[in-house]
């Protein structure tokens, strides 16, 4: 698991290989990823928007903006917890993912950034080499 906490938020993720979609030989390979958001603060959150940034081990760069997450723009009072799964396919065997989510304090719509961990994406067909 990969944890970070910018501004009273922590944000966990935890990505998994999904081996039965990925298809190897074809180079099409398949992550989900389980993502925890909690309001560790004093001031009610809503999660605006997402930023995502995948870089795959070929060095290509991908980037995801929008609204919310899952279809949903959480509220999360002091103390709760958000959690959603979402996925990612890659053309090569393995990747980094990292981002942030846009939030706004409720009481003074003050907008904020809290960054996502980054986070691996391994795939057991990944090559390995030593140095």
């Amino acid at each position: 698991m990969y944890v970070k906490t910018t501004k009273a938020i922590r944000i966990t993720a935890r990505p998994i290989f999904l081996e039965d979609k990925s298809i190897p030989e074809e180079m099409k390979f398949f992550w989900a990823y389980q993502i925890t958001i909690k309001n560790t603060g004093k001031e009610t959150v809503c999660l605006k928007s997402r930023y995502w940034q995948i870089t795959d081990s070929f060095g290509r760069v991908f980037e995801v903006k929008g609204e919310g997450v899952v279809g949903l723009q959480p509220v999360l009072k002091p103390g709760e917890m958000f959690e959603y799964t979402s996925g990612t396919p890659l053309s090569a065997p393995s990747g980094v993912m990292v981002g942030k989510y846009e939030m706004e304090t409720l009481s003074s719509g003050q907008v904020f950034w809290t960054d996502i961990p980054p986070f691996s994406l391994d795939s057991p067909h990944q090559l390995k080499l030593l140095h």
